[in-house]
């Protein structure tokens, strides 16, 4: 008979508590995850543009509660509609918006982003990437770090907060700095929080669940996109990709995650199918 520990143990998970000092009574109390399912809305870039409200419609059939926006600008807002109207749209659907990646390089790009996070009700202000021309050198990153503090602060006088989204690069060592270790030893750990991109940390050859160990409570949020076994270079549905999201789940608490919200930048089937898979796997499954 397969009981629960045997279950966990082939899952992974046992072996990934001990590797973190918890005893094996504390990794099968792990137990189900209150959260709900997010979307990263970057994952249906194609089709937002031609039918933002299509698309938000199929978003909340497709199982999800929360999305996570991108590309907000003062002029052309949520794919032609404005801030507010965008709003409505969301809770025409059940949907809420707990985050969204902004532009963020000017004090203009600032206050506009700010602007229309608040009109969301978003809890987050992301920065979603770092130009190259920006991370050369050591001083560099120690002037990124800086510069995430002080918007950190003015994000905080408008009741949001800072996140931080990586990709692969943060993890290459500049002068011998690695850039996502300046960020994290750097930056103010109650007003600089940290979206962990699950798959580009996996890619970039590092483990996630050294970075929680390590740096525990900092990863508010995490975006689930699974690794296409046969190559690594594609994503695929979540559930059917070579990493351990059980593991990485069961340290939710350690990892201070509050935001599951599943991300998927390429598809081998139709996006919309996709995307309800991934609901599925991350509602039955992963927070079962």
């Amino acid at each position: 008979m397969t009981t629960r520990r045997t279950f966990l143990a082939q899952a992974g998970l046992l072996g990934a508590g001990l590797a973190f000092g918890l005893s094996s009574k504390s990794v099968l109390a792990a137990g189900k995850i209150n959260a709900k399912a997010g979307l990263q809305l970057y994952s249906l870039r194609e089709e937002l543009p031609k039918d933002v409200k299509g698309v938000i419609a199929k978003v909340a059939a497709a199982g999800y509660k929360q999305v996570e926006t991108y590309g907000y600008s003062k002029k052309n807002g949520f794919w032609g509609l404005s801030a507010q109207e965008f709003k409505a749209l969301l809770t025409k659907h059940g949907l809420t918006s707990p985050s969204g990646h902004y532009a963020l390089e000017t004090e203009a790009d600032q206050d506009a982003s700010i602007e229309a996070a608040k009109i969301l009700g978003q809890e987050y202000l992301t920065m979603a990437y770092i130009d190259e021309k920006k991370r050369k050198t050591a001083a560099d990153i120690k002037n990124i770090v800086a510069e995430l503090n002080k918007l950190a602060g003015k994000a905080k006088k408008h009741g949001l907060k800072l996140a931080y989204h990586n990709h692969d690069f943060e993890f290459k060592t500049v002068d011998g700095v690695m850039l996502y270790e300046e960020l994290l030893k750097g930056t103010n750990p109650s007003q600089v929080h940290f979206e962990m991109d699950i798959y580009w940390v996996v890619r970039s050859g590092q483990d996630p669940l050294a970075w929680i160990k390590k740096y525990p409570g900092r990863f508010t949020m995490v975006h689930v996109k699974d690794m296409d076994k046969a190559n690594p270079e594609l994503n695929t549905e979540v559930g059917k990709g070579s990493i351990n999201f059980k593991a990485i789940f069961a340290q939710a608490k350690t990892a201070g995650i509050k935001y599951y919200i599943v991300e998927q930048e390429n598809f081998s089937i139709d996006p919309y199918e996709s995307i309800t898979e991934s609901a599925k796997y991350l509602r039955t499954v992963l927070f079962a």
